[in-house]
């Protein structure tokens, strides 16, 4: 197991590094605005916490959550003109900084394609850059479930992304940020894991990873040293 030391030269020396998206690159979890919006907020909320500690899988919860929301495209769209989502404070700065390193920033979320793409937008991040779970709908706008083969849909999943970027560029050093269970569970195939608590701290993370920071300019201060 890396040490602390270790880890940071691992970031340092990155080829590529991977961020979380909800409540890690933005201030909310993107299911739980979508479910206000949709007025199911509160129920929905408590399945995000339960799918967040890692006690149930993330398919499951997934499943669940968007059987409870059932939102329309029409409404997806509103959401991100009405409430588009929120950059966590540093966040732009870091991924400017990485990009003038020559790394490569990718989004692996959990979350919804449409919304995580908006972001990237913001973050000049291009969106081959990244994968997230695509929501489905009828013609005439109805909810009509979720791509499961989206390896972001499954517990597990960021991991296997990892391991795609590392086949088909070569990656030696690929870090993965982030707030939840799910982040931790990609390292490995990922070379380190940076636990992030800016937005919300999540017991077991803060627990179980080695390298945890609340703020992004703790990292940013990390790659000025070099």
């Amino acid at each position: 197991m890396a040490s602390l030391m270790e880890m940071k030269e691992i970031f340092r020396s990155a080829d590529a590094v991977c961020f979380d998206v909800d409540s890690t690159v933005i201030r909310e979890e993107g299911i739980d605005e979508l479910a206000k919006f949709c007025g199911v907020g509160d129920a929905v909320a408590e399945m995000t916490r339960r799918a967040m500690g890692g006690t149930v899988t993330f398919k499951a919860a997934l499943t669940a959550r968007l059987g409870l929301i059932r939102p329309s495209y029409e409404q997806v769209q509103k959401l991100i003109s009405d409430n588009p989502p929120q950059l966590t404070p540093g966040i732009r700065e870091l991924v400017s900084r990485l990009h003038q390193r020559g790394v490569q920033v990718f989004l692996v979320s959990g979350g919804f394609q449409s919304i995580v793409e908006h972001v990237a937008l913001q973050l000049n991040i291009p969106t081959a850059n990244v994968f997230a779970n695509r929501l489905k709908f009828y013609f005439n706008g109805e909810y009509a479930g979720f791509d499961e083969t989206q390896p972001t849909a499954e517990s597990g999943g960021k991991g296997k992304v990892i391991s795609h970027l590392k086949e088909q560029f070569h990656f030696k050093k690929v870090v993965m940020i982030g707030d939840g269970a799910t982040d931790m569970e990609a390292c490995p195939p990922g070379d380190c894991f940076i636990g992030f608590g800016g937005n919300v701290i999540r017991k077991q993370v803060k627990e179980k990873a080695k390298w945890y920071i609340t703020h992004f300019d703790e990292l940013l201060k990390e790659l000025e040293e070099r």
